[in-house]
C-alpha cells in the first residue's frame, strides 16, 4: 500500500500543477452558480464544500439509497463513480434503477472493501465536488493520506454513518447530505416520515410494556459457514431492542459487529432466531444465503430459511421448537430503511400488538415518497405462522 501510495503522490503533485489548466469553461459556469458553505460531517471534520454539490463520488454504491431519496429525480445525474458494491451485494436494486436510469451503466466503478481506501484515481479523474466515505473507511484513508492529497486538487472528503451507531447518525447525515445537496427541506421530511414510523412501533410498546423475547441474530447468514456472526447492542442489535426483543449478543459483544460460539447460543435458548441475508450470488455462488431484496422470490426465500433451522447451534432451542426462524434483507444494517426492520421485528416478536402493522405498505408509501423507483415486496420472510 506504500508503494501505491508513493507512485500516486507523484501524479498528484503533477497533477496540481495542471490543475488551472483542466478547468474549462463549462466546469467555471458550474462553479459560478455554486457557493462555499462549510460542514462539520459525521467525524467531527469541518469540511468546506461548494454547494449544491453537482458531481459526487460514492466511496460506497449503497449511499445511493440516500442519494435517490434526495435528489427528486434522475439519481444517476450527480454521480460520477462509485464503489461496485450495490451492483454486486444488492443486484436486485441495481436492477431496479438501471431500468428507470440507464445511465448508471456508465457511471465508472471500482472496486474496494467497506473499510478500504477509495480510488484515488477515479476521485482525480472525476473532479467531484465531494467525495463521500463510510465512517469505517476512516482509518485506512488517513493511514495513506488520501485525504490531505485530494485536498490538495480542492476534492473535499465527507464522512458519514448508517452502520456503526445508526440510530445516531442517520438523521444527521441525512441532514448533511440534504444541506449539500440543497434539498434541506426534502431532507426534513424524510426525517419526519421515519420519526411517525418508528413511533408505530414505540408507543405500542410503551403502552403495552410487553415482555421481551430473547433473540439471536445471525449476521451475514449463508454468505460464510462460520457460525455464529452476530451483532453487539448496535445496528441490527439495537433494531431488536427497539422492536421489543433482547438481543443476546449485546450480551457478549462488546462492539457492533462480532461473534459468539454455538455453545453459548445453545444455552442463551432463543426464543427468536433472525437471519440477516441477501443475493451473494457475485461473493459466494450457489451459497446458503437467501436471495432477499425487491421482487424476490418468497417460496424459494422461504425453502432456503429451512437449511437454518438445521443449524447445530440452534439444536433444541425455543424457536426451533415454535418455528420462530426469520430472514430479513441484511441491507437494512447499512441504509436509511431501518425503521422497516424495526416494524417488521417487532411484528414477528409481538404478533399480537401490531396485527394491523404493515411494513410493506411503509416501505411502499416510502418509495412513493421519497424514491423514483416503484415498491417490490421481498425483504423478509418467516417460517412461523406469524411471519409473513
Amino acid at each position: 500500500m506504500r508503494k501505491k501510495a508513493s507512485a500516486l503522490a507523484a501524479v498528484i503533485m503533477a497533477l496540481i500543477a495542471l490543475a488551472p489548466a483542466l478547468a474549462s469553461a463549462q466546469d467555471q459556469a458550474l462553479a459560478d452558480k455554486q457557493a462555499p458553505i462549510t460542514v462539520t460531517d459525521i467525524a467531527g471534520r469541518e469540511v468546506q464544500i461548494n454547494a449544491p454539490v453537482k458531481r459526487i463520488l460514492l466511496g460506497e454504491g449503497r449511499q445511493l439509497y440516500l442519494i435517490a431519496s434526495l435528489e427528486e429525480g434522475d439519481p444517476s445525474a450527480r454521480i460520477v463513480a462509485w464503489r461496485n458494491d450495490l451492483i454486486e451485494a444488492d443486484p436486485a436494486t441495481y436492477a431496479q434503477y438501471l431500468e428507470a436510469f440507464p445511465k448508471l451503466a456508465d457511471i465508472p466503478s471500482f472496486s474496494g472493501k467497506e473499510n478500504g481506501l477509495i480510488d484515488i484515481e477515479s476521485s482525480i479523474v472525476q473532479k467531484p465536488d465531494v467525495v463521500l466515505l463510510n465512517l469505517e473507511a476512516m482509518r485506512a484513508n488517513e493511514d495513506a493520506e488520501y485525504v490531505e492529497k485530494l485536498a490538495q486538487l480542492g476534492i473535499p472528503v465527507f464522512y458519514i454513518d448508517f452502520r456503526h451507531h445508526p440510530l445516531q447518525n442517520t438523521e444527521k447525515t441525512i441532514r448533511l447530505l440534504g444541506k449539500i445537496m440543497g434539498r434541506e427541506a426534502r431532507a426534513e421530511e424524510i426525517i419526519a416520515f421515519r420519526h411517525a414510523a418508528m413511533a408505530r412501533v414505540s408507543d405500542v410498546l410503551a403502552r403495552a410494556k410487553p415482555p421481551r423475547p430473547k433473540v439471536f441474530l445471525e449476521r451475514i447468514g449463508g454468505y460464510s459457514d462460520d457460525c455464529c456472526l452476530s451483532f453487539g447492542a448496535e445496528n441490527f442489535g439495537k433494531y431488536v431492542e427497539l422492536a421489543g426483543g433482547h438481543n443476546i449478543g449485546s450480551d457478549f459483544i462488546p462492539t457492533t459487529f462480532g461473534q459468539l460460539n454455538p455453545e453459548q447460543v445453545l444455552a442463551s435458548n432463543p426464543e427468536h432466531v433472525v437471519v440477516t441475508s441477501a443475493d451473494w450470488q457475485a461473493y459466494v455462488p450457489g451459497g446458503h444465503w437467501i436471495p432477499l431484496g425487491p421482487g424476490a422470490d418468497m417460496n424459494a426465500a422461504r425453502q432456503k430459511l429451512e437449511w437454518f433451522t438445521t443449524r447445530p447451534a440452534y439444536t433444541d432451542i425455543a424457536a426451533q421448537k415454535t418455528r420462530n426462524f426469520h430472514a430479513i434483507w441484511h441491507q437494512f444494517y447499512n441504509s436509511p430503511y431501518e425503521f422497516i426492520a424495526v416494524q417488521q421485528l417487532a411484528k414477528w416478536f409481538h404478533s399480537d400488538l401490531f396485527a394491523d402493522l404493515d411494513p410493506d405498505a411503509t416501505f411502499a408509501e416510502y418509495h412513493r415518497r421519497f424514491l423514483p423507483i416503484l415498491y417490490r415486496p421481498g425483504y423478509a420472510v418467516s417460517l412461523s405462522d406469524s411471519g409473513s
